[in-house]
């Protein structure tokens, strides 16, 4: 079995990695290092959880080992798609360099230009950023790419998904042509062939798991829902998902959960702490310091479940979460393959369960058709632990029927007594409410039905019709000549 003595690392990497606890490299690890080592691009697609961010850094250090950087001037730059992956990567960095005199800078949003600046007018070896915080300085003219030697993009097909791709081109027309490119991705989308042909030369590619698998040692399964009206969905959804974590039991030490919207994410944790459960939302929208101290206190087990949006789904290495629940089906199906990918790390056994509606079903058959594989279709503990309702309501025949009156709802409101005693007080034939029919409509479907009043009755009313042979507006007996024949006339 090969291990990391055997692959031609630094003494102070290797004495940092035997620090860490790790001994044996993982298959990604194993095959990414050597050529990287070597001096060779290097493609290298995993799952995620099977250490991609070691397959890089451990070989960055040692070919960093010597030389200096200078001014504004990085020696390696490292892209990561978000900011909490950005800062794992630092803190990788910080934990394997610990023996040498490597400095580095992150460049994240949410942190003061101020102080990145005065990192990187020192002069840093390595350069962690996102593409957005790394693309502002290189317009204030803040840094020169001119000097990078290595060159790494992380989670390639997550850039893909956040748009990043035209940054991450921009961005290497700056590097020179000379650089070793390392390019980690978990699927393999035709985008992402396309920029490996363009920006790398003869990489070694190394392929640990086909692309968009899921880890077997993750027990998967979906909870078919609908729920009762389109009104109480959602709550009811709230409800299933709380039930789904009670009956996982003690085996659920904590979980993240995740959401397709930001305001759900809110929503939701809101929704778990009033019952009871320990939660915390995590999403783009909150402060980088808050998401810090969230994730902080989530590693430490202060804090038993996270509820996150797809920020949260790629590269955060939390190595002991138990659970994942997905309460909505991703938009995208290889987010699932990520964001299952956060439990069951390391060689531990892991839990996914997901909740789909009616909506979500052609979500469902992109991922299972992703995965090449259908999920398990779970029983719902909504029909197990509700029993049919029983309605407590007043059967519809005794539903006093709604009226419109001119009183409105006040009038509907009227005591049953004070109502009654309206009804006998009428005439029985008028003492059920009548619609009124539409005026001109009935005129004219039934003509014939008019009272008499209404069609003798002079004027221009609409929809009425006069009787034959009788003259109105004239008065009783109307003028002489007009009872004349026109021959009579003549005669005159």
């Amino acid at each position: 079995m090969t291990k990391f003595s055997d692959l031609n690392l630094s003494d102070k990497v290797l004495k940092a990695v035997a620090e860490t606890g790790y001994d044996t490299p993982t298959p990604i690890q194993e095959g990414a290092i050597g050529p990287a080592l070597e001096g060779r691009d290097v493609l290298g697609i995993a799952q995620t959880g099977t250490g991609k961010t070691a397959a890089f850094t451990l070989p960055m250090i040692t070919l960093l080992g010597r030389g200096r950087a200078r001014a504004r001037m990085p020696r390696s730059l490292v892209l990561a798609p978000t900011r909490e992956l950005a800062a794992q990567v630092a803190e990788n960095f910080d934990a394997y360099a610990k023996y040498t005199k490597l400095s580095k800078a992150l460049l994240i949003g949410g942190t003061s230009f101020k102080d990145q600046d005065k990192l990187i007018d020192k002069g840093v070896d390595v350069l962690i950023a996102t593409p957005g915080r790394l693309l502002d300085h290189l317009e204030r003219g803040k840094l020169i790419l001119t000097d990078v030697k290595v060159m790494v993009v992380d989670e390639a097909d997550r850039m893909l998904d956040m748009g990043f791709i035209p940054d991450i081109e921009e961005i290497f027309k700056r590097t020179p042509f000379t650089r070793q490119t390392l390019f980690f991705s978990a699927t393999m989308a035709p985008e992402i062939e396309r920029i490996t042909n363009t920006f790398l030369s003869n990489p070694a590619k190394i392929e640990v798991a086909r692309a968009a698998t899921t880890n077997t040692n993750i027990k998967q399964g979906v909870v078919m829902f609908k729920g009762s009206a389109k009104p109480k969905e959602p709550s009811e959804k709230r409800e299933l998902l709380r039930k789904l974590i009670d009956a996982e039991g003690d085996a659920c030490t904590n979980a993240i959960i995740f959401c397709n919207r930001k305001s759900d994410v809110d929503i939701v944790a809101k929704s778990l702490n009033k019952y009871g459960y320990q939660a915390a939302p995590i999403h783009g929208d909150l402060d980088q310091s808050h998401r810090t101290k969230t994730l902080d206190k989530f590693r430490d087990n202060e804090l038993r479940i996270l509820v996150a949006s797809d920020v949260a789904a790629r590269g955060l290495d939390i190595p002991a979460v138990t659970h994942v629940f997905n309460f909505d089906v991703p938009s995208h199906a290889e987010d699932y393959v990520h964001r299952i990918g956060r439990t069951g790390r390391a060689g531990r056994s892991g839990t996914a369960i997901m909740i789909c509606v009616p909506r979500d079903e052609k979500n469902l058959a992109d991922v299972e058709a992703l995965v090449k594989e259908e999920i398990p279709r779970l029983d719902s503990p909504m029909a197990q632990a509700t029993p049919a309702p029983v309605s407590d309501e007043t059967p519809k025949e005794d539903k006093p029927k709604r009226t419109r009156s001119r009183g409105g709802r006040k009038a509907a409101e009227k005591p049953a007594e004070e109502a009654a005693s309206v009804e006998t007080a009428q005439p029985a034939e008028t003492a059920a409410p009548v619609e009124k029919p539409r005026r001109d409509r009935e005129t004219k479907r039934q003509p014939d039905k008019q009272p008499q009043e209404a069609r003798s009755r002079g004027g221009k009313g609409r929809g009425r019709r006069e009787e034959p042979n009788k003259v109105v507006g004239l008065g009783e007996e109307p003028p002489a000549f007009i009872a004349m024949s026109f021959a009579e006339r003549a005669g005159q």
